[in-house]
């Protein structure tokens, strides 16, 4: 089993309209470790969510698409604050751009406090990311609870910066350190890369530094261009080249994630609280994580695949 933690939110795309004075939205739930989670249950494994979720009329329509999507959710706090919105403008490419609403909501209130004093037997994995890591009293809960965790449960890291949200570079640089601590694997993208260390820095030498912290897997994405596992051993694989229509880029990066981490834990890499791939093919890991996230970018907003949809889509690849 899987447990994400941290973010759940509305992301709100601006919908054309002629009429003066009117604006069109289109809302779907989101929040960076939630399509995690949603995406691993979707591939058919076990998972769950960890949160405080609003009880406003948003939060229960966050609560709904849980259950939809088969989440288990007695780790879901209730919470009389508002929900997080995030509007989202596409560009003309298919990357987004996004404005996070925060001040005050529920997914950024969890406290120590909140924190379930146990976790099943079967619980294989945790996973954190994004702002949650770096944002009010959450960012102090999730750090404890990784740090709890660890040598127990496999730990999964995604910074996935939002400095619109968080504009001070030190404190993400903080949770970082503090996360890849007691990670056993971590994803992050170029542009994280970029906003942690500056632009510049070579990523085969942020990859080696990361292992350098303590995980035993690394994978840097690049967008279209690709994406590219380091293990602690030495070896590398990249993703072959896909070709695809993009719609848009919303969800791809938590796709990768969830894929990563259902391929890791199918092939028998998630093991007594760590992640070892010292047996694994690294190109089949890497090939099976792009490809879920080349799917969802064909779709609007983040419409993570199936497990069958990867194996098809792989399928015709070969």
């Amino acid at each position: 089993m899987f447990i994400s933690c941290g973010d759940i939110l509305v992301d709100l795309f601006n919908q054309p309209t002629d009429a003066a004075g009117k604006v069109a939205l289109q809302g779907h739930v989101g929040g960076s470790p939630l399509n995690v989670a949603i995406g691993l249950a979707r591939l058919g494994n076990e998972s769950g969510y960890l949160c405080k979720n609003s009880t406003d009329f948003i939060g229960q329509k966050i609560s709904a698409y849980m259950q939809f999507n088969g989440l288990r959710m007695e780790w879901v706090v209730p919470s009389t604050l508002n929900s997080t919105l995030a509007m989202v403008r596409t560009n003309d490419d298919g990357s987004a751009n996004y404005t996070f609403y925060t001040d005050n909501t529920a997914d950024v209130s969890m406290t120590i406090e909140d924190l379930p004093d146990s976790f099943p037997d079967n619980l294989e994995m945790l996973h954190f990311a994004s702002y949650s890591t770096a944002v009010g009293s959450t960012r102090g809960a999730l750090i404890a609870l990784a740090e709890r965790e660890s040598g127990k449960r496999a730990i999964s890291y995604d910074p996935n910066l939002r400095t619109s949200i968080e504009p001070d570079i030190q404190i993400w640089q903080e949770s970082f350190a503090s996360f890849c601590a007691v990670a056993d694997f971590v994803k992050a993208s170029d542009e994280d890369i970029a906003a942690l260390l500056g632009k510049g820095k070579s990523l085969d030498t942020f990859a080696a530094d990361t292992l350098a912290r303590g995980p035993g897997l690394v994978a840097v994405t690049e967008g279209s261009g690709g994406a590219t596992l380091y293990a602690a051993d030495g070896r590398q694989a990249r993703s072959r080249p896909l070709d695809i229509t993009v719609v848009d880029t919303v969800g791809a990066g938590d796709t990768f994630q969830a894929a990563s981490l259902h391929w890791l834990n199918a092939n028998g890499c998630v093991n007594g609280g760590t992640v070892d791939v010292s047996n694994a093919d690294l190109h089949a890991c890497v090939n099976f994580a792009a490809t879920a996230a080349a799917i969802t970018c064909t779709r609007h907003g983040a419409d993570l695949p199936t497990l069958s949809e990867v194996q098809s889509r792989l399928s015709g690849a070969s």
